[in-house]
């Protein structure tokens, strides 16, 4: 690498602090790796390696904040083509924040979720590509050159191929870590599509902001880069119906794995989707349209498909799909925002979506961090098998409320405040007339918020509440302290995000100049929502909550009152048997959207009076994966063995073949 054509500052900048932070990360799993199988000492230099970069990165990522200056770093690279150019923004700034947190606290989790000692085949494997996974995200987050950003991209998705295959002994992971596989490089091959156009019309591998007029102005080369980012990034963000890789994923991988998939990597597909769409001031409508109606499927199918799952960790890789929803929901009004020129509804919905995309970071890694503290207390992820964990697992239980409060958007907690932004954007929207279909994702919004109330009531109830179903939860307990403090750490970020949204109204502020550019005047969030009354709205719901559960609890503790099962429901002698099943709490609701998810009924078959024994399930698999992805694979891969005439395992055969495509080459040159 040559020296450096030119640097936003001749010191040590923000940037080298960062490319520092990345370092460290990418090599935090060398100590493991070099380390005994069995020995948690190397397991823990790691650690100490990965936790410091991480916190190197967000302690300089925050302090840019207080600055706010735009700067970059640009050096020559031999590879023709790139350079390696990076830069921070406030888009950039805001993206870096979950990878750095979440990235930082699933490193301490994993100390004692998945000790080295306990898991000597495949311990070190998991912390050399988690390090790796995280140092990759950072890099493409501030890449601005397509190469070096394919560089990053490429790096985070094989290295979350890896760690989904943690456990590649198992024949299941293995086909989730394929389908996964094949999905990422989908996404890849078609954003290799994206930046090879992108370079045909402006002529360079550089993020270009904006566009030649030449090409922001034809709509033919517009919309083929607009559909090329929608889908490329929309795969790895796990929009419907691209979303087919994701349950299984997140579901079969280590739970902090899983915390980090959801909670950052699928928000890099969401990065790159923003980052393409600011080199385009003035998109056409349908564009925002399109997102719009994608995030909307994708809020209300998302969810639906999570109120019918049984297993816990899958229901809240579907529940990230709804977040997902939300967050295009808010993208759609930015862009409708930017076609007609407003400048309020680009703040409120890319405001909101981004908002969202840390909050649900924050929550939902909260909540997959608690799922893997009950897989390791219990062993099983099905929640018919669970019950009364609230009992066996206080502490986890109650910071898994806080999580679930938070992830239905309720107050005080914090996704209350990114939802609110969307919906003031699109009632805004009912000030133009031409614009009033907008608005009709309010109800679709309100429709999701219902059901995310709903999957949650469900999730809870049969694991905490009520009595134990099995033998799986009857000796459960809260885990070790290196699980339990990243949790609390999430729980008070949480509450601190929900109680003094003004804390980060001005750093958002930042990140949607950044989004927005200098096309349409700034509009401040905190002038557009009234974010002082919420503070004081959201304080007062907790205290009152907080004292209303004391004041219950002192009624029952002074009168004496009988104590009965959750779902005892008056039953003079009632069993665990008598309790509500996943299945059966949330069975009208499977029906209700069985036009879509076309549940698998498996219903007793009573023929005697008094039978023995009788068994009801409903199974909801994924459509998109079952009945159209997997199907037209293997058709696909039936068609293709014609042409395995081709291996003919002879060298002569295979010199022919070179010298056919050396031919047609210079023929074509």
């Amino acid at each position: 690498m040559d020296p450096a054509l030119e640097t936003g500052s001749p010191v040590f900048t923000v940037l080298h602090w960062l490319l520092v932070a990345i370092v460290l990360l990418a090599a935090s799993g060398l100590p493991a790796l070099g380390g005994p199988r069995r020995a948690n000492g190397p397991q823990l230099l790691s650690a100490l390696l990965a936790v410091g970069g991480a916190l190197l990165g967000l302690a300089t990522t925050l302090g840019w904040f207080i600055g706010g200056e735009e700067m970059e770093l640009r050096y020559e690279w031999a590879l023709p083509g790139a350079q390696f150019h990076v830069a921070i923004d406030g888009l950039s700034a805001w993206f870096l924040i979950p990878v750095f947190l979440v990235s930082m606290l699933g490193t301490i989790y994993g100390i004692g979720y998945w000790p080295q000692s306990e898991h000597p085949d495949n311990g070190r494997k998991l912390r050399v590509f988690y390090g790796l996974l995280a140092a990759g995200m950072a890099l493409l987050v501030i890449s601005r050159n397509a190469i070096l950003f394919l560089m990053g991209w490429e790096a985070m998705a094989l290295a979350a191929y890896f760690l989904v295959t943690t456990e590649d002994h198992e024949s299941q992971v293995r086909e989730v870590g394929w389908i996964y596989l094949v999905a990422t490089h989908l996404a890849t091959l078609l954003l290799f599509a994206l930046f090879g156009l992108l370079r045909g019309v402006t002529g360079t591998f550089e993020f270009t902001d904006p566009l030649p007029a030449n090409v922001t102005t034809s709509a033919a080369w517009s919309a083929a880069i607009f559909v090329l980012a929608l889908i490329g990034f929309g795969c790895k963000a796990g929009i419907m119906p691209l979303h087919f890789w994701l349950p299984g994923a997140h579901a079969l991988a280590p739970s902090h794995v899983s915390a980090i998939m959801s909670g950052v990597i699928i928000k890099m597909g969401i990065y790159g989707l923003l980052r393409i769409l600011t080199l385009f001031p003035h998109p056409p409508i349908w564009w925002g349209a399109v997102v719009l109606l994608l995030g909307g499927i994708s809020g209300v199918l998302g969810i639906a498909f999570a109120i019918g799952q049984s297993d816990l960790k899958r229901l809240l890789a579907y529940s990230s799909i709804e977040n997902i929803g939300v967050i295009f929901m808010g993208l759609g009004l930015a862009l409708i925002g930017r076609s007609y020129g407003r400048a309020d509804w680009v703040a409120l919905g890319i405001g909101g979506a981004m908002l969202h995309v840390l909050n649900h970071a924050v929550f939902k890694s909260l909540l997959f961090f608690g799922s893997g503290a009950i897989v390791h207390a219990t062993h099983t992820r099905r929640m018919d098998l669970l019950g009364g964990l609230g009992k066996k697992m206080p502490i986890t239980s109650r910071m898994i409320l806080v999580g679930v409060v938070a992830a239905a958007a309720l107050p005080p907690l914090n996704a209350f405040t990114s939802e609110l932004f969307i919906y003031i954007g699109l009632f805004r929207t009912l000030e133009v007339k031409g614009a009033l279909w907008t608005a009709a994702a309010a109800p679709a919004l309100a429709m999701v918020g219902a059901m995310v109330v709903a999957c949650y009531v469900t999730f809870y109830g049969i694991v905490f509440l009520g009595a134990p179903r099995s033998d799986h939860g009857r000796h459960a307990h809260d885990p070790v302290g290196s699980i339990l403090w990243p949790m609390g750490i999430q729980v008070l970020i949480c509450v601190l995000l929900g109680l003094a949204p003004k804390i980060v109204a001005p750093y958002l502020d930042q990140a949607v100049v950044a989004w927005t550019g200098p096309t349409l005047a700034a509009q401040p969030l905190g002038g557009l929502a009234p974010l002082g009354w919420l503070t004081g709205i959201n304080l007062m719901v907790l205290v009152l909550t907080l004292a209303g559960t004391l004041v219950v609890r002192g009624m029952m503790n002074t009168q004496g009152a009988e104590r009965s099962g959750t779902w005892g429901c008056g039953y003079a002698a009632p069993t665990a048997r008598m309790q509500y099943t996943a299945s059966s709490m949330s069975e009208w609701l499977v029906r209700l959207f069985g036009w879509a998810l076309r549940p698998q009924w498996h219903l007793p078959h009573l023929r005697t009076l008094f039978p023995q024994g009788a068994r009801f399930l409903v199974e909801v698999h994924d459509v998109v994966l079952d009945d159209a992805v997997l199907p037209a694979s293997r058709r696909t891969a039936q068609y293709l063995t014609w042409f395995r005439w081709v291996q003919q395992g002879s060298v002569q055969a295979y010199l022919i073949y070179i010298m056919a495509v050396t031919i047609l080459l210079f023929l074509w040159r």
